[in-house]
């Protein structure tokens, strides 16, 4: 049996419960992403083109640093990685994360929630930051999805 990670970055709680019960599900361990700077509501407001979330996400370059780098992921086989669509793709804190880490050989997992879009181009946008790792596109996992649900979904993998 594998050794299972939810990692997850959650900028105002949403995505946090959905990993929290994912983790109970699948019997997994649970690392939060977190960033250096944590996002304000300002930071995450998308109708402004001025706003940080919405300035990190135009630059496909940008790398929100860590605040801190701490997770075993040399422990894991299969890592489930969460976080909210902006802008169909995947934050770029995850980026910052996939490339702080050795994924080689790994299974990673995507999970996310969404106010509306599906995962877009997130694997492709991902990739590159862990390009010796199998990254899978998973679920949208919105709203409360129940423990049967969520068990399954993890069991896939």
């Amino acid at each position: 049996m594998s050794k299972k990670l939810v990692a997850y970055f959650s900028a105002s709680g949403t995505t946090a419960r959905v990993a929290e019960n994912l983790a109970a599900a699948a019997g997994a361990d649970i690392y939060e992403i977190k960033p250096a700077v944590p996002y304000s509501r300002a930071d995450l407001n998308w109708m402004d083109k001025q706003s940080r979330s919405s300035v990190e996400m135009r630059d496909k370059s940008s790398r929100p640093a860590l605040a801190d780098t701490d997770a075993d992921i040399a422990a894991y086989d299969t890592i489930f990685i969460g976080f909210p669509i902006w802008w169909y793709i995947a934050p770029t804190i995850i980026n910052t994360f996939l490339e702080a880490y050795d994924f080689s050989g790994k299974k990673i997992v995507l999970f996310a929630t969404s106010g509306g879009s599906g995962f877009g181009k997130a694997v492709a946008s991902l990739q590159p930051s862990a390009p010796n790792a199998e990254i899978i596109a998973g679920v949208i996992l919105n709203g409360n999805p129940n423990e049967k649900k969520l068990k399954a979904f993890a069991d896939k993998y």
